[in-house]
């Protein structure tokens, strides 16, 4: 092999064989998809993160204020204070119900205790009067 100088210009002319030319296009072809791949591949992963990154703080927020109760409560929460509000108001009236009734449990006693007096005050005065009778001191008929 003879030591040439290498000439390149502009109209330097090349001679290559055509599947030489072939297989450079086609590697040149796949290694341009590839690069494209890699850059898909990693916007779709950095997309991912960014998405993770914001739940992921969107669930701080929530699991932070949601016991707080700054986040609203749910339909049924309200629901079941309303209830329990309920609950509480006839609690209430059945309680001021009972003590009207233990009211009238200690009238009924006293009433009862009056009434037994009675009664003993009246037989008191029948057995006086049958003693008056009998014993001949009152009238006969």
């Amino acid at each position: 092999m003879s030591k040439k100088p290498l000439n390149i210009s502009e109209e330097a002319a090349v001679q290559m064989p055509m599947k030489t030319v072939a297989s450079l296009i086609i590697i040149v072809a796949l290694g341009t998809m590839g690069y494209f791949q890699m850059v898909e591949r990693l916007n779709i992963a950095d997309t991912k993160i960014q998405i993770m990154e914001k739940d992921l703080s969107e669930n701080t927020e929530f699991r932070i204020k949601w016991p707080r109760g700054q986040l609203g409560s749910l339909p049924a929460d309200s629901e079941q204070f309303m209830m329990i509000e309920d609950l509480y108001k006839t609690t209430d009236k059945l309680n001021k119900h009972i003590e009207s009734m233990a009211l009238n449990k200690v009238n009924i006693e006293f009433l009862r205790k009056q009434m037994d007096k009675v009664l003993n005050d009246i037989e008191k005065l029948k057995d006086q009067n049958r003693e008056i009778k009998y014993n001949g001191n009152g009238t006969n008929n």
